[in-house]
């Protein structure tokens, strides 16, 4: 089944070339679009979209604001990549925080907005380089809280390497040829670490990993 994507975004130009870029995609299908966040928010609870692309300024209620209020109604059913041509660190932080899959910006080449809703489409999360980079340095200035992750023991010796290497942020293919397993087994492997800590996708599993010392 094609993956269902709301587009929201304030400029009607840049919701059409986003809608031409994705609607040339087998498999993605652009289902309703919004001109600010509250049309955002009314749209999801109307169409029930897998996949949301938000922008972070929109009049009204902002893309911040609506993806805060998106995944607090629609929970997992509708995952929210957010758009921007801003990289300023509160808006990363705050969107992952309150549970976007995916932070992608504009000036990215079309196939990075492509893999990122079919990341998100597939339960998964995806974060542009740069946006990568600045999560990144900005857990290990962060430091570690002392205590033991909940589930963390219940991980088998195989999901704790698989956590360490999501950690370092190697995609499923590249964790399968550095431990020579089967991408499928990856697969499964990940599923496990995610359900066993209770995380929403591979950007929580790389707070987790970098928060508990799995990753230096």
């Amino acid at each position: 089944m094609a993956i269902r994507v709301l587009l929201a975004d304030d400029q009607e130009l840049v919701r059409r070339g986003f809608r031409m870029i994705l609607e040339s995609e087998p498999g993605i299908e652009v289902v309703a679009e919004a001109a600010d966040g509250q049309e955002a928010v009314d749209a999801v609870l109307r169409h029930r979209p897998d996949v949301a692309l938000v922008d972070v300024q929109m009049p009204g209620t902002d893309g911040l604001v609506a993806t805060e209020r998106i995944l607090e109604l629609a929970g997992d059913r509708t995952r929210v990549v957010i758009l921007t041509t801003f990289e300023r660190d509160e808006y990363v932080f705050r969107a992952l925080g309150a549970g976007a899959s995916g932070f992608v910006l504009k000036t990215a080449p079309p196939t990075e907005l492509i893999a990122a809703v079919h990341a998100a489409g597939r339960g998964d999360a995806l974060l542009s380089p740069s946006v990568t980079r600045r999560v990144l340095g900005e857990l290990a200035g962060r430091g570690r809280p002392a205590g033991p992750v909940p589930g963390l023991d219940r991980l088998t010796d195989r999901e704790t390497e698989v956590l360490r290497l999501i950690g370092q942020g190697l995609s499923n293919a590249e964790i399968a040829g550095e431990l020579l397993l089967g991408e499928a087994t990856v697969k499964t492997h990940v599923s496990g670490v995610l359900s066993k800590l209770g995380l929403r996708d591979r950007v929580q599993a790389v707070v987790v990993a970098h928060r508990h010392g799995l990753v230096t």
